[in-house]
């Protein structure tokens, strides 16, 4: 039964990877196929194979099987202190460049983003700054550019962070100052090719739902698309293993800096 199984998926695999370009090998499988199976349930997708046939047919399906694997948890200013020694390489980065190019890698629904752009434009407000924020997520994005959220996901901001935020109806709105700072874009962490070169990078809880290979692939790109000394912030449980072999090396508890 486990056998047949695992055989359907990996045809699931193979199908899925033409239809999207996404490698679902480099995924955690575990995961992934109780993602799979929880939504396909309440959709009465009983089997990988079954899933395979009707993704190619709706692609009205195929876009919340692409929304439903994503991981879309995130929240400003995440882990607060870590954002504290953050501001500090912001800083000592901003006293050698005149302008810094910083890659949201994995941004979600824009918090994350948007936390860079308040930290950048509170701390150091003559310095030029530009964010791109990446996610393969399209439905994410677009809430991402909106950059609208409920009273709820901005209370534990400080006044002066706050500030930045237009209050609509019901809604909380980044003012169009804060989203000038910030490009949102399509992108496939295991795909596609690096969008540019950056002073930081900051891609957090994200890795740890990716297998070792794909890690490794991702932690690559990193290292490539990082300039000297330029620092990589990632989350708390995504410790990176001999970062000598991606050109990194350990700065302080959740911080890499290339080499």
């Amino acid at each position: 039964m486990n056998e047949a199984v695992n055989e359907e998926y990996d045809q699931f695999k193979k199908s899925f990877f033409q239809l999207t370009g996404i490698d679902l090998s480099l995924y955690k499988e575990e995961q992934m196929k109780r993602r799979l199976r929880a939504f396909g349930i309440r959709r009465g997708i009983m089997s990988f194979a079954d899933y395979a046939e009707i993704l190619k047919q709706n692609r009205k399906l195929l876009d919340e099987v692409l929304n439903r694997m994503t991981i879309n948890v995130t929240e400003f200013f995440r882990n607060r202190p870590r954002w504290a020694v953050l501001e500090k390489k912001i800083r000592a980065r901003s006293s050698i460049k005149r302008s810094l190019n910083i890659w949201s890698a994995a941004c979600s629904t824009g918090e994350e983003a948007y936390s860079l752009a308040i930290l950048c434009m509170n701390c150091l407000p003559e310095m030029n700054f530009s964010i791109i924020a990446t996610d393969i997520d399209q439905k994410a994005l677009e809430s991402a550019r909106q950059g609208k959220y409920l009273e709820k996901a901005i209370e534990s901001l400080a006044p002066d962070e706050r500030k930045h935020f237009v209050k609509k109806g019901y809604l909380f709105e980044a003012n169009q100052q804060l989203k000038n700072k910030i490009r949102f874009m399509q992108h496939d962490l295991l795909r596609d090719p690096v969008p540019g070169k950056f002073d930081i990078i900051v891609c957090r809880n994200v890795l740890i739902y990716f297998t070792d290979e794909g890690k490794k692939v991702i932690y690559h790109k990193f290292g490539e698309a990082l300039e000297a000394q330029g620092i990589l912030f990632v989350g708390s449980t995504e410790q990176i293993f001999n970062p000598s072999s991606y050109r990194l090396h350990a700065a302080e508890t959740f911080f890499y800096e290339r080499i």
